[in-house]
């Protein structure tokens, strides 16, 4: 969504200016440029940010974080952007609670460009989670929590709430 491509060239500390729109009933984020065609799609935009920002660290230092980063990302666009339902979500959380069993960050140890925009991907999901299901998917909660207190990442957005003391106790 636009929105995010704001909130992440703040992130960025990027001057304002670019113009965003949005194509078809998908609603796919449009990057309007003055010179050419403008780019089209949310990791296009998004990598094309984090270059413009001089962040190329965020995109993973080795091939295999790259490749992490970038697979996150196609999720985020295809599973997050795409799914709708109940079910849906409850196939995303139980994925990433997997994925980030052992893991601090989406791509390991280094903050990157996926933890970014799944964390405002998610957080329309995360505000609505019971505290049963916050402490079912504790590995999820543990980084939404990290995230969102990341500087400069959480912005006007709300903060989510979780309870401290069952975050950590199982997470040795």
């Amino acid at each position: 969504a636009p929105e995010e491509l704001a909130l992440l060239e703040r992130l960025l500390g990027l001057p304002k200016g670019n113009k965003y729109g949005v194509q078809g009933e998908r609603k796919v984020p449009v990057l309007q440029t003055n010179n050419g065609p403008g780019l089209t799609g949310l990791m296009t935009i998004a990598a094309h940010l984090v270059k413009q920002a001089k962040k190329e660290q965020l995109l993973g230092s080795t091939a295999e974080e790259k490749a992490v980063v970038q697979q996150w990302l196609e999720y985020r666009v295809t599973r997050v952007d795409g799914g709708s339902s109940k079910e849906d979500t409850r196939i995303i959380l139980r994925d990433l609670n997997t994925h980030l069993e052992d893991k601090v960050y989406l791509a390991g140890n280094i903050f990157t460009l996926a933890d970014i925009l799944m964390y405002y991907g998610l957080h329309h999901v995360m505000v609505e989670l019971t505290v049963q299901e916050k402490e079912k998917y504790l590995n999820v909660s543990r980084w939404f929590n990290h995230i969102q207190h990341y500087p400069g990442v959480r912005q006007h957005l709300s903060k989510v709430v979780f309870i401290k003391n069952r975050l950590y106790t199982n997470a040795h």
